[in-house]
C-alpha cells in the first residue's frame, strides 16, 4: 500500500522528477542574481562535463517554460501556431544572453518567433521601460515589405499573465545600452 498510496506525495516522484521540479522552482522563483550564484557554485563544484549537462537540462527547461507563460505566442507579433504534434513556432529568447548572465530565470526571457528572436539578438529591435517595441535606426529595410520590423515600432508587447513573470526591465535596459538605443 505504501508504494501506491504513500503518505508523502513527493514519494510518487522519482529522484529525477524531483530534480526537475527543483530546477523549475529555481527558474521561476529566484532572482537573476540568485540564479547566477547557483550556476557559478555549480560550475566550481562539478566536473566540466557534468556542468555542461546541467546547463543543457536547465536550458531545455527555459526553452519549454518561456513559451508556456506567453501562451505559446510571440510577444511581439502574436504569432501562434497550434497543431497536434509537439511543434512550436515560438522561441525562448534570453534578454541578456546566458553566456553573459548565467541567468535562465523566467524574467530573463521573452517568447519570440524565430525572425524576431534573431532581430532582438542582433540589436535590430529592443523593448523600452513601458514594454513597447523600439526599432534600431542603424539599419534599413524596404518600407513596402509586409514583414517589415518597423510595423511593430511603439507596439506594446504581450506580457505573461502573472506579473512575477514579466520580463526584466533592467535586462531590457542593458540590451538597449549594448546596442545603442
Amino acid at each position: 500500500m505504501d508504494t501506491y498510496f504513500p503518505e508523502n506525495e513527493s514519494a510518487l516522484y522519482s529522484a529525477e522528477d524531483n530534480y526537475i521540479y527543483e530546477i523549475k522552482d529555481q527558474i521561476t522563483a529566484k532572482s537573476g542574481n540568485e540564479y547566477a550564484k547557483v550556476m557559478t557554485d555549480l560550475k566550481s563544484s562539478l566536473k566540466p562535463d557534468e556542468y555542461q549537462e546541467e546547463i543543457y537540462v536547465r536550458s531545455e527547461l527555459f526553452k519549454k517554460e518561456i513559451p508556456k507563460i506567453y501562451n505559446f505566442s510571440c510577444s511581439i507579433s502574436d504569432l501562434r501556431v497550434d497543431c497536434t504534434a509537439e511543434i512550436s513556432m515560438i522561441d525562448a529568447c534570453h534578454i541578456i544572453p546566458f553566456a553573459e548572465s548565467y541567468d535562465d530565470t523566467l524574467t530573463n526571457g521573452i517568447a519570440l518567433c524565430p525572425n524576431l528572436h534573431r532581430a532582438f539578438d542582433r540589436g535590430l529591435i529592443s523593448i523600452d521601460d513601458n514594454y513597447r517595441i523600439l526599432i534600431n535606426k542603424n539599419f534599413h529595410e524596404p518600407t513596402d515589405s509586409p514583414l517589415s520590423l518597423k510595423q511593430f515600432h511603439g507596439k506594446k508587447i504581450r506580457l505573461p499573465e502573472r506579473e512575477q513573470h514579466y520580463p526584466s526591465l533592467k535586462g531590457f535596459f542593458e540590451h538597449r545600452r549594448k546596442f545603442g538605443f
